[in-house]
């Protein structure tokens, strides 16, 4: 998927640790300080032209994480480097060289036309006239803003500012963008825009993407490697069907006979569940589904058969439910 990634990492991560103290009210006068361990020893790398999501629940880190790597955040201990740069010791001069969008916030000046945001972000930046021309001339096609930069960033809906937001931090020819949940409460046809977008920027541009997402699709369509973390620890870094054998995730066969017959029995599929003549068979991701289908066809009077990919989400709730690290915390006196 996209651009051939090269073997010198654009972002590398060291036993990278963020402790933050909580303090607690335990009584009339009393007060308990507590250090939340919010990244666990985390390592990883992400190389050139890669498209890497990372997901997990609520309270994982990965916020955290990218507030680390685009240096908004110290780490407590461990090593941190983008684009050979330690984000917190030189965060201006990082700043030109990564591009951050967050779902729930945006970069744009909320009472001005959407153009004049982006030119103030061409002073700001420094960006030569000529570039700045063809990168917004490009933006402003894939992502269909045209009719938009007149108009107030308040006037904006959701889909139209965050099509916007994305804009503005490609302006400046980023090596690296993080997307923190760039769908997050579009309509369909607006996440279509999205996701196209960045395919499109990842194969021609070569622009390397972390992408934090809760939606699911977001991932499988553009993502060809996913890392899990939850309590700060990574739990996978892998493929994205390599989840699936994780998870110990199920993919489900709809078999519509031609009359109501007793449960379907071909394993190592089993029946989990009958409507009439319809049967929902669930058997092992790993396995072949033509080899089922052969074996029914031949077995059973069939009449239609289709075949469900698992929900990844599940795939991870079962993985999280099999081996989830407890939360670090230690009580300080």
């Amino acid at each position: 998927m996209g651009v051939s990634v090269t073997e010198q990492p654009l972002i590398e991560l060291d036993g990278v640790e963020k402790v933050f103290d909580v303090r607690r009210k335990t009584g009339f006068l009393k007060r308990e300080r507590r250090q939340v361990r919010a990244v666990d020893s985390l390592s990883f790398t992400v190389a050139r032209g890669e498209m890497v999501g990372y997901i997990g629940p609520n309270g994982a880190g990965k916020s955290t994480t990218i507030k680390m790597l685009t240096g908004i955040l110290t780490p407590s201990a461990g090593r941190l480097r983008v684009a050979g740069i330690d984000p917190s010791r030189e965060r201006t001069r990082l700043a030109h060289r990564i591009g951050v969008v967050f779902g729930q916030r945006t970069t744009l000046w909320w009472d001005l036309p959407l153009i004049d945001s982006y030119r103030l972000m061409h002073r700001m930046y420094r960006i030569p006239d000529a570039r700045y021309r063809e990168n917004l001339d490009r933006c402003v096609e894939l992502l269909e803003l045209g009719d938009l930069l007149e108009s107030p960033v308040r006037q904006l809906s959701l889909g139209q500012r965050m099509r916007g937001d994305i804009a503005a931090a490609l302006l400046h020819d980023p090596e690296v963008l993080y997307l923190d949940e760039p769908t997050i409460g579009l309509d369909v046809i607006s996440k279509a825009k999205v996701r196209g977008f960045l395919k499109e920027l990842n194969a021609e541009l070569g622009t390397t993407v972390l992408l934090t997402t809760h939606d699911l699709q977001d991932i499988e369509q553009l993502c060809s490697r996913v890392m899990v973390i939850d309590h700060g620890r990574l739990m996978y870094d892998g493929a994205l069907a390599g989840l699936h054998e994780v998870g110990e995730s199920e993919r489900t066969l709809v078999v519509d006979l031609e009359r109501e017959l007793p449960p379907v029995d071909v394993a190592p599929a089993r029946v989990v569940k009958v409507e009439g003549p319809r049967q929902w068979l669930a058997f092992p991701a790993g396995e072949s589904a033509a080899a089922l289908v052969a074996r029914i066809a031949a077995e059973y009077p069939l009449a239609d058969l289709s075949v469900r990919e698992p929900d990844i989400e599940d795939v991870i709730a079962r993985m999280y439910a099999g081996a989830v690290p407890g939360r670090s915390e230690k009580a300080v006196s």
